[in-house]
């Protein structure tokens, strides 16, 4: 269980460079500044948010908790361990530019949210790699560090890509 430290330790470095960072507005994301960063980034995160769809499904596919099916092939695990490269890389120079442009911020509830979720995102990540490769933690784990990083990619879409995709606005914050 000491393990479990990492994925701590993770998220609370990225909280703690976040807020050490002086917040820089005019840096760019793959030369996108301002509000083309931000429409770059939505595009981004919600292909983020697609690829958390396809590994949920896959990880239900390969352990048969999908109706009608049984455990999967190693084929099954191979696409879902790509995805998850995929989607690790894809939230790569999101998490950049946020914590380059932004730093970590706690001037508004949906903000803060935001903020904080990404955080938790990098810690989940780092668990989910732990638990994977280590035979010591329970079998409920890997679904429970699983649906944590889910939860956390669909938060923090929630908080930015769909805000800037409607108008700068989010239901329910």
């Amino acid at each position: 269980m000491a393990l479990l430290v990492i994925p701590v330790a993770v998220g609370l470095g990225v909280y703690f460079v976040g807020r050490g960072l002086t917040p820089d507005a005019n840096s760019s994301l793959f030369g996108a500044r301002y509000d083309d960063a931000m429409s770059l980034k939505a595009s981004l995160g919600t292909a983020l948010l697609g690829l958390a769809l396809v590994q949920l499904v896959l990880a239900a596919r390969m352990y048969g908790r999908l109706p009608g099916s049984k455990p999967s092939s190693r084929t099954v695990a191979k696409i879902h361990r790509f995805t998850g490269l995929l989607a690790f890389l894809l939230s790569v120079p999101i998490a950049y530019h946020c914590l380059t442009a932004y730093g970590i911020e706690l001037t508004s509830p949906r903000v803060a949210i935001h903020s904080i979720t990404g955080c938790v995102l990098y810690g989940a990540f780092a668990a989910k790699v732990v638990v994977v490769r280590s035979h010591r933690f329970p079998g409920w784990m890997l679904p429970v560090v699983g649906g944590l990083l889910f939860c956390s990619i669909a938060l923090l879409w929630y908080t930015a890509a769909l805000w800037q995709l409607n108008g700068f606005q989010t239901p329910g914050l």
